[in-house]
């Protein structure tokens, strides 16, 4: 437990080092959703830095063997959970393959890219998870293959409640090598953040569509 915490502390760490995390609760960003948030989280930044690249690979392999031993494939969500999939599928030694937000409209209207058989042990790699709904659309695409999904790893997590309650509800356990509890533990140690910073971020992840509303009603 002292290992996975400090692992998760450093990793949190690194994030916010390279900016693949930004915090900006006076300037928020806008998520997809049209959400406002204090917090962009970006982690394909992480694959530009080998040294931080390496250490979510090994977390990954480590974490995986712990709880599920070898998997007989590694399935990546695009397109963020492609590069870090193929990473540990490599260090594994096993099959990859990879699972689009939706078919195509071309070809063979492929929504998985590379072999998923019935009976096949899988673990899915993602690297963001903020309410589940992409993430979990991977793993009902690889379960109607007949392959048996062991779990999730994930980089981060914002770990808000919808998303609990959404992998819950699919029956799939998610593991996540940072999230947004131990992220603010290292703003707090380093100073990333003046005080009144920090509690935006808190009231933020205790209701994100509350905050953004209030932001939206300020501005």
């Amino acid at each position: 437990m002292k290992h996975e915490l400090e692992a998760a502390l450093n990793l949190a760490g690194f994030l916010l080092q390279i900016k693949a995390i930004k915090l900006n609760p006076a300037n928020p960003f806008t998520w997809a959703s049209g959400m406002r948030s204090p917090i962009y989280c970006d982690n394909r930044i992480t694959l530009s830095y080998h040294k931080i690249r390496t250490h979510i690979r090994q977390e990954f392999v480590s974490g995986i063997m712990e709880k599920y031993d070898k998997p007989d494939l590694i399935v990546g969500v695009a397109t963020g959970g492609i590069a870090p999939g193929v990473l540990v599928a490599q260090e594994l030694g096993v099959p990859f393959a990879y699972v689009r937000p939706e078919k195509k409209s071309h070809g063979l209207n492929n929504q998985i890219e590379g072999l998923v058989e019935a009976g096949q042990s899988v673990v899915i790699i993602e690297d963001l998870v903020s309410t589940g709904g992409s993430s979990l659309s991977a793993v009902e695409a690889v379960r109607e293959k007949g392959a048996e999904v062991k779990g999730m790893f994930a980089i981060f997590t914002y770990g808000l409640s919808i998303a609990e309650k959404n992998f819950e509800n699919a029956n799939c356990e998610l593991t996540t090598l940072t999230d947004f509890d131990t992220l603010l533990k290292k703003v707090s140690e380093e100073g990333f953040v003046q005080e009144e910073e920090m509690q935006s971020l808190i009231k933020w992840r205790l209701d994100p569509e509350a905050w953004s509303n209030n932001f939206k009603n300020k501005g």
